[in-house]
């Protein structure tokens, strides 16, 4: 039986004239709360607003789900005279040092964290799928290490940063990296071994708490799911739907592997951070590293590897259409990234890259 799922997306408020990032999240996340609930959600900078899906064992159900809460926020951020723009980076705007959202949770991590706040303007897509408990999360994680630069491949969205282009696909993932747990999480052995690193790291202090645990695959520290976090926010509410049905069936692979006994790869840091940087720069454009081999490949080859990886699931569950089409559009008609590159050599402005990034309430 498939298992359920759901997505997180941060989204950036932008002004509808001149398109850069303005510090009106809690408004639009106020006005959001009236048709989601406790969905809709402030985060660490104030440029951004998050919303949340339910659980959903469909594929058909989360689609519906990312439209509906998309058409929300749209609608609350048009109320309030401003929009949201589906980008990982800001890409118009004076984005440093970043507004800080009011509230003591945010003002413990700017006493901790300090000038990595400053340039926190972030959006990243987080899917989180059902696990049974959370000695299956872990060894899941384990398993779906050596696909996380293919992921990160697939789902570039931010090439721009502030009003320059950064030369890479996704520059969102070089901010993150200069955090003290973020990237590629370690092979674990066990829940027992992911429990008594975390103890480490809390009690040095490299961890504020279990919520700052930015691994981009993690045990959810609230939900029965395993969370991965390492996707820019995705450009339309189909490419996201089809990213965590892609998500579902790793998942659903890897646990089935779990079931046989079968020990993960275990790709070195060292390898995993090349191969992380190698994707976030040329994304589904240019060569890569196997992790598994160590040898060079690209981007679009690993792509099918990964495709060909999960097709097993992707049958069982019935979502190989959707799947093997939104690679087949990545692969065709661009990433984000991609996409806000041809959005800007039409004419040349950076305004249009936004105005393409955002979303509609409808």
């Amino acid at each position: 039986m498939p298992l359920r799922l759901g997505i997180e997306e941060e989204y950036f408020v932008v002004d509808p004239v001149s398109r850069e990032v303005v510090p009106r999240a809690a408004a639009v996340v106020r006005r959001a709360a009236a048709a989601l609930g406790e969905r809709a959600s402030t985060e660490l900078v104030d440029f951004l607003a998050e919303a949340k899906t339910p659980p959903c064992d469909d594929l058909g159900k989360l689609d519906e789900q990312i439209r509906s809460m998309r058409s929300a926020m749209a609608a609350a951020a048009a109320a309030e005279g401003v929009r949201l723009a589906a980008t990982g980076t800001p890409v118009l705007g004076e984005v440093i040092p970043a507004p800080i959202a009011a509230g003591p949770r945010y003002a413990e991590s700017r006493a901790v964290y300090r000038g990595l706040d400053d340039e926190q303007s972030i959006c990243s897509c987080h899917v989180h799928v059902e696990m049974p408990d959370r000695e299956r999360a872990v060894q899941v994680s384990n398993h779906l290490r050596p696909w996380l630069p293919t992921l990160l491949a697939l789902t570039a969205n931010s090439p721009y940063w502030s009003g320059r282009d950064t030369g890479h696909a996704c520059w969102r993932v070089m901010a993150w990296a200069r955090w003290p747990v973020a990237g590629p999480p370690p092979y674990f052995e066990s829940a027992a071994h992911y429990d008594d690193l975390v103890g480490t790291l809390l009690g040095c202090g490299a961890l504020m708490d279990t919520g700052t645990i930015f691994w981009d695959v993690r045990p959810s520290a609230r939900l029965p799911t395993v969370e991965i976090r390492l996707a820019d926010v995705a450009p339309t509410a189909g490419d996201a739907a089809a990213f965590a049905a892609l998500i579902r069936a790793l998942v659903q692979v890897s646990a089935a592997a779990v079931d046989a006994g079968e020990r993960a790869p275990d790709p070195s840091q060292e390898m995993l951070r090349a191969a992380y940087w190698l994707a976030a720069r040329d994304g589904l454009a240019g060569t890569g590293m196997d992790v598994r081999t160590g040898r060079p490949a690209r981007h679009r080859e690993l792509a099918g590897d990964l495709l060909a990886h999960v097709l097993p699931a992707l049958r069982d569950s019935g979502d190989l259409g959707t799947v093997a089409g939104g690679v087949r559009r990545l692969l065709t008609g661009g990433t984000g990234a991609e996409r806000q590159r041809g959005a800007y050599r039409r004419r040349g402005r950076l305004t249009d890259v936004v105005d393409a990034a955002i979303l509609r309430d409808r």
